[in-house]
């Protein structure tokens, strides 16, 4: 109905504020990360301004210059220009939560006034999968009476267990890529002129993958072949006066040293330019990015510009976050479920596990590792992604309650 790039869903908690529960494009929203946290408080501002304004109960626009200085200097950052904050209100009129859309372009009044209707809707169905007015004193106390004894219920079932051992694991995004690929980088600067393979295509050893821009060295070449012609037709005529002339005959070494250095730089470009086709060093598959994101891109020597893999040898990469890090050993149990078939899981083995955590694009702290697929079984195409579940050692039960708070604690305390 409405066009839109980013979105976020925002619950409110009543006295508490609220929280993040959901943004576009993320999977798994991680509330630590630094656009999660810079969002939540441009979120707990838009309430407030929204407690305030007149049209509070239907949508309204927000942007930068609505907000403190402390959260306008990232907005740029983040988000679209124009944003617009939808309430969610149930049947009692009390905000359940707020929908945040943002986009490029100004919202218009007939979007906002759609956008109402949207809001009604779903702040309807909010309230009946709530099972109810969140307003109520009287359902309030009921719902915090039963969440109560179900947490009691809770306590005392794991009281009951402290030491009965379970088997500790955890969940992380993985991918899958080439083991043992071959790295394809740039042998000289320059500007890449053409490619002869498209991305995934099976090559064969020694075949052309791309062309660099030749015109440059083409006209170094030129120039350095002229230099050479001018230093030889001088040496030739030193050498012919160094007949009779004593003078000339001193000037022969000179000359023939600079003939001897030009042409040494005209071997040299030659060279240069022989490497403006790159050629495959295996058989395998071309693995890079769309072809028109490389067409007239400068590159330095030495930089990556694609790798050749075998399809048939590729292993499991996983990124874990820190805060779900667990003790893992050299050949734990990797249960991988591809986003395209979660149903059927394919198994591996832990074969290495990095010891320095490292950002990921969303920008959550984990650690690498990476698993070999089962002997035998069809390896999953390279670059699919999924879900990994690993499997660690034995553990109690205290300690997989108390996993995650103590090592909150003890980042928050820097023990």
């Amino acid at each position: 109905m409405i066009r839109y790039r980013q979105a976020a869903l925002w619950r409110c908690d009543g006295a508490r504020g609220g929280r993040l529960v959901a943004l576009s494009g993320v999977p798994l929203l991680d509330r630590r990360a630094p656009f999660a946290v810079w969002l939540e408080r441009v979120l707990e501002d838009a309430q407030a301004d929204a407690g305030d304004a007149p049209d509070a109960g239907g949508p309204r626009r927000i942007d930068a210059v609505s907000l403190p200085p402390d959260l306008t200097r990232d907005w740029a950052e983040w988000l679209p220009a124009h944003a617009v904050w939808v309430p969610l209100l149930g049947r009692d009129q009390a905000l359940l939560g707020a929908l945040v859309l943002a986009r490029e372009e100004p919202w218009g009044d007939a979007e906002l006034h759609l956008l109402g209707y949207v809001a009604d809707a779903y702040g309807h169905a909010w309230q009946a999968l709530e099972g109810g007015s969140r307003s109520g004193m009287g359902t309030l106390f009921r719902r915090r009476r039963a969440r109560a004894a179900v947490f009691a219920l809770v306590l005392a079932g794991a009281a009951a267990a402290l030491a009965y051992p379970v088997h500790q694991s955890a969940l992380a995004p993985a991918e899958v890529i080439a083991r043992n690929p071959t790295v394809v980088r740039a042998p000289i600067d320059g500007v890449v002129d053409r490619f002869e393979v498209q991305p995934n295509e099976e090559v064969r050893e020694g075949q052309l993958l791309l062309v660099l821009d030749r015109v440059r060295l083409q006209n170094r070449l030129d120039v350095a072949r002229k230099a050479y012609e001018v230093a030889e037709a001088e040496h030739r005529q030193a050498a012919q006066q160094a007949l009779f002339d004593p003078k000339s005959k001193a000037n022969l070494a000179v000359l023939k040293g600079r003939m001897e250095q030009q042409a040494a730089e005209v071997a040299y470009v030659d060279s240069l330019l022989a490497r403006v086709e790159i050629r495959a060093p295996r058989a395998g598959v071309a693995v890079f990015d769309d072809v028109n994101d490389w067409i007239g891109r400068p590159v330095k020597i030495g930089e990556r510009i694609l790798t050749v893999a075998d399809p048939r040898d590729t292993e499991l990469e996983v990124r874990l976050p820190v805060a779900e890090a667990i003790a893992l050993e050299p050949g734990a149990d990797v249960r991988l479920f591809l986003n395209i078939d979660p149903q059927n899981p394919v198994s591996a083995s832990l074969t290495y596990a990095g010891y320095q955590a490292e950002p990921t694009p969303d920008g959550v702290l984990a650690y690498r590792l990476k698993a070999a697929f089962a002997a035998g079984a069809q390896p999953p195409r390279i670059g699919l992604k999924g879900t990994a579940k690993l499997y660690g050692g034995d553990g109690r039960v205290i300690e997989l309650l108390l996993r995650r708070p103590l090592a909150s604690l003890r980042q928050r305390l820097g023990l």
